[in-house]
């Protein structure tokens, strides 16, 4: 417990961040919903209408409505200019907020259905007009019941909120992904259990407010909105107080190796006098569109990776020419700078258990092709979607019994547990030597070369400071002194975090 509750003591970023974002969302959900149901009182259509809306976002896994506006705003950026952040709090706060929609939607719109005619018609019989009967009569008698979803929208949006880490968003979210990608548990909980406090925080407060309502007892919902006040500067303070606008951003994908290759680029940065700040648990797609839009300031990418994710590149050439038109493709088409190759290769790889591969007779891909439709294979979310996969699988005919998804730390367990026999596999993971797993040979080059790349904004590109703070780290890093790194996270025992283990890199390779 004793890591659960360190972990609890630097949250404090976090849960600034959570809070804000979950009182902005509902904030924003209640300007939407309030009018909306008035009018929906009002008119039968309007009710059938905003209601199915509200319940049809429901539907929406709350993750993939965050990764929506990603897309959505970025194309937004023709109209309102590029000034329009794609990347963070504005895509969380718009999901987020259309999430919360339908409890309060609904709420208010019963409220107002189930009000007494009787007290209406009186309403009328004393000639109030229609602001007065709002304001004096149907407010107060709907305001019980009003605070009721917003209660729920509350509990929802918080719990939700967690998931605005994957668009570079900061939360309670942070330590929960960190957490299950190195098998963390104390991290892990720790995130749980500050979004679980704040949720239930929250519904008390907002349940003094609602029982202030309902009993006519000014001390109660005045005392409620003064704690909400009080908590919410609090945030801000916190978050605000002494940031510093001109921070430098480095995104990291969702993996191990990039969480430490941040903290390792992130303490050059600082030693050279950099404000620095962190969007973790990025997809491929969504990070390099970041850097490229300037949300995002540095990253480290894969030239396998751009090459067909990016560049729609089916051929598959020598590491130096991929590697230099890699580089004249981003100047020209995104601006951004390949300052350069950081000296390893994170390739994928299939995976097995060296048991198995003897089992089996498997040496490369074209032996697996024999048995794989007896396999099940396992990948990291987004591998079966990636070309690479689908150029492997066209190449040798790869047809499996059963294909599974796993988190990239899940991938191990699976292959260990026997719930995968074949894994899509990084082949600068220490877990691979650890776990006694052999890379099958590619005899038909169908997988491209991945070389680990430092990838600058146009504007860090830009920026003399930053190029010279981070020229020392190319070539600077081994595939061993990566596999190291990548491995004293996520072992199950001695875990470093991420910047000791950042620390440990840096000194190995001599920085």
């Amino acid at each position: 417990m004793n890591g659960v509750w360190s972990a609890l003591s630097g949250l404090g970023d976090q849960l600034a961040a959570h809070v804000l974002l979950s009182a902005a969302a509902i904030a924003l959900g209640i300007v939407v919903a309030l009018p909306l149901a008035i009018w929906a009182s009002r008119s039968e259509k309007v009710a059938r209408i905003s209601l199915a809306f509200a319940s049809l976002v429901q539907t929406i896994p709350a993750l993939a409505l965050l990764a929506l506006f990603f897309p959505i705003l970025l194309s937004l950026r023709s109209v309102f200019g590029e000034g329009l952040p794609t990347l963070g709090f504005l895509p969380a706060l718009l999901a987020l907020a259309l999430y919360a929609l339908l409890p309060i939607l609904r709420n208010a719109v019963t409220a107002q259905a189930n009000l007494d005619p009787g007290v209406i018609e009186a309403a009328h019989g004393v000639g109030m007009g229609f602001r007065q009967r709002l304001w004096l009569v149907e407010a107060p008698l709907s305001t019980p019941y009003i605070m009721a979803g917003i209660r729920t929208a509350a509990v929802w949006t918080i719990g939700a909120a967690t998931l605005a880490t994957t668009i570079g968003q900061k939360s309670l979210g942070d330590p929960i992904f960190a957490g299950l990608q190195t098998q963390n548990w104390a991290l892990v909980l720790a995130g749980c259990i500050a979004s679980a406090g704040l949720a239930l925080l929250a519904d008390t407060i907002l349940g003094t407010i609602e029982r202030g309502f309902r009993d006519r007892r000014r001390s109660l919902w005045l005392g409620g909105l003064v704690a909400v006040a009080l908590g919410l500067g609090a945030a801000l303070f916190a978050q605000f107080g002494g940031e510093d606008e001109d921070a430098v951003v480095i995104g990291a994908k969702g993996f191990s190796e990039q969480y430490i290759l941040a903290r390792l680029i992130g303490q050059r940065l600082e030693e050279e006098g950099f404000a620095v700040e962190y969007r973790d648990g990025l997809g491929s797609a969504v990070a390099h569109s970041a850097a490229a839009s300037g949300e995002v300031d540095i990253y480290v990418d894969y030239t396998g990776t751009i090459w067909a994710n990016q560049m729609k590149r089916e051929d598959n050439l020598p590491r130096e020419e991929m590697y230099e038109q890699i580089a004249e493709w981003e100047t020209a088409n995104t601006g951004m700078h390949v300052l350069g190759r950081l000296g390893f290769e994170n390739a994928y790889g299939l995976a097995v258990a060296r048991e198995r591969a003897r089992t089996y007779g498997l040496g490369s891909i074209e032996d697996l092709a024999r048995v794989a439709p007896q396999l099940t294979v396992g990948g990291d979310p987004e591998f079966f979607e990636r070309p690479e996969w689908i150029a492997v699988r066209d190449a040798y005919g790869l047809r499996f019994a059963e294909r599974r998804n796993f988190s990239p730390t899940f991938m191990y367990n699976a292959l260990r547990s026997g719930e995968a026999d074949v894994i899509g596999a990084y082949t600068s993971d220490g877990r691979i030597e650890a776990d006694k797993l052999i890379i099958l040979d590619d005899p038909r080059g169908a997988f491209p070369n991945y070389d680990a790349v430092l990838l600058l904004s146009p504007s860090a590109g830009r920026n003399e400071g930053i190029i010279a703070a981070l020229e020392p780290l190319i070539g600077a890093i081994d595939v061993g002194a990566m596999r190291e790194a990548n491995y004293s996270v996520d072992r199950e025992e001695d875990k470093l975090s991420f910047e000791e283990a950042a620390r440990q890199l840096a000194e190995r390779a001599g920085l």
